[in-house]
């Protein structure tokens, strides 16, 4: 949404906006320009926004009962969500969509900075900060620039894209408020692969099983970094702390790729981003330069600390399956070391749905914290608390705490590796845990 903000405040309109909590994201909208006000009031509203010259732009987190919301409905306001506004600034261009239940965010910023670095015109609209562009927006240059952007799932907003290539990184039961079933996911992604324009360009991960949930005549490509597919690599070893590798594409070898940036999590998502940037015509070699040159998206497997004592790691993953493989990375690349995790359980659906398998993944770690759900757009559901998860967990070393009192929980454990998961406001604790360590361990490495 913030992505969105930004592009329209660059194309000279005037913007405001609503939000239920200041955040240093928002702190930097209005720094930009762009009024951002936290309390439900109309009258935050200048006076000069009229319906007659006004577009309304909302996203599903908004509940219906905002007195905002109800106010502008009943004046005949022009409003559209946030995947329809999406949709129409990447019509007309060539898009390229990722789609996926996790890996989205990594992976789009990643085909950016990839097309960038070979000499594309490239925009994007990314959902998440970009370290490379210090952004979540790219503007494009013009008409004819390639878009890059995210396909969300949730309420079936990636429906309204129709891009000429399309990822599709993962297709987990997720949003089971919005879809009921597992079923009804993929097919929302088999309607999704649909969209693709004609003579484009479908990307899967190998083994994300959709096809049969596919209306219509695809013949998608696939990837893997663990077995052959169109796009794959070989060789994976790790040299300076980073992964190297050949990447084979069709009818090539590019020898001793390597990365810059941690987690097997992320070297999968590099392999999709560069079988992309390849099918959209950049330079192989201006591609293997690219790749260590990506510094990752705030939120997503972001190393926040570092020194010779203790490590830091921040992520948005807020699925099962984005805790398993967040978890296995980070285990991977610090084998031996104790890693202590600090969840904070999304939506009471979604911890009603997978309390069990939330348990299986945390239960990976050595040692775990489990916060109080944040409820984002729901309401409470009878019974449903973050007990339900840490009720399943089997790991001995577990502590139940609030947001207040986490610093104060941490100063008497220890750990070797520190990881935040979650898509709440989680990353509230991001600047006093750093706080905390430099305190504890002021010898720190960039």
């Amino acid at each position: 949404m913030s992505a969105l903000a930004r592009y329209a405040n660059a194309m000279g309109k005037r913007v405001v906006g609503y939000d239920l909590t200041e955040t240093q994201l928002t702190r930097q909208l209005v720094s930009e320009g762009i009024a951002v006000h936290y309390t439900d009031d109309i009258n935050q509203f200048p006076n000069i926004f009229k319906p007659d010259n006004t577009l309304v732009v909302r996203t599903p987190a908004v509940p219906e009962t905002l007195n905002e919301l109800q106010y502008l409905l009943a004046n005949g306001y022009q409003m559209v969500k946030r995947s329809e506004l999406l949709g129409f600034l990447t019509s007309g261009r060539v898009c390229i969509a990722v789609a996926g239940t996790h890996g989205k965010t990594s992976v789009s910023t990643m085909i950016t900075h990839l097309l960038h670095n070979a000499g594309f015109d490239v925009g994007a609209f990314l959902g998440g900060i970009s370290r490379n562009f210090d952004s979540n927006l790219v503007l494009p240059v013009s008409q004819n620039s390639l878009v890059v952007t995210e396909a969300d799932e949730y309420d079936r907003s990636f429906l309204h894209l129709h891009p000429k290539f399309a990822v599709v990184t993962s297709v987990d039961a997720d949003h089971l408020d919005i879809y009921g079933t597992y079923d009804n996911v993929k097919k929302a992604f088999g309607e999704f692969v649909c969209n693709v324009l004609p003579g484009g360009k479908v990307l899967m991960k190998k083994g994300v099983n959709i096809m049969q949930y596919v209306p219509c005549n695809v013949n998608p490509l696939f990837y893997s970094i663990t077995e052959e597919a169109d796009f794959y690599i070989k060789n994976l070893q790790i040299v300076d702390g980073n992964y190297q590798f050949d990447f084979y594409a069709p009818h090539m070898i590019i020898h001793d790729v390597r990365t810059g940036y941690p987690g097997r999590v992320n070297l999968e998502n590099i392999v999709a981003a560069a079988a992309v940037a390849m099918l959209a015509g950049a330079d192989p070699m201006e591609i293997k330069k690219a790749i260590p040159l990506y510094r990752g998206v705030n939120r997503r497997f972001d190393i926040r600390y570092k020194s010779d004592e203790v490590i830091y790691i921040d992520d948005y993953g807020h699925h099962p399956a984005e805790l398993s493989a967040t978890i296995n990375s980070v285990k991977e690349l610090y084998g031996g070391k104790k890693v202590l995790g600090i969840f904070q359980p999304h939506l009471y659906s979604r911890t009603n749905d997978f309390a069990k398998e939330f348990a299986q993944s945390l239960d990976l770690l050595d040692e775990a914290i489990l916060l109080d759900i944040y409820p984002a757009r729901e309401l409470p559901i009878p019974g449903v608390t973050s007990d339900i998860i840490f009720s399943k967990m089997v790991l001995d070393a577990k502590w139940q705490s609030s947001m207040t009192d986490v610093i104060e929980l941490l100063k008497k454990l220890e750990f070797d590796v520190l990881l935040t998961m979650g898509a709440g406001n989680i990353d509230k604790l991001i600047d006093p845990i750093v706080q905390f360590l430099t305190a504890k361990y002021p010898t720190r490495n960039e």
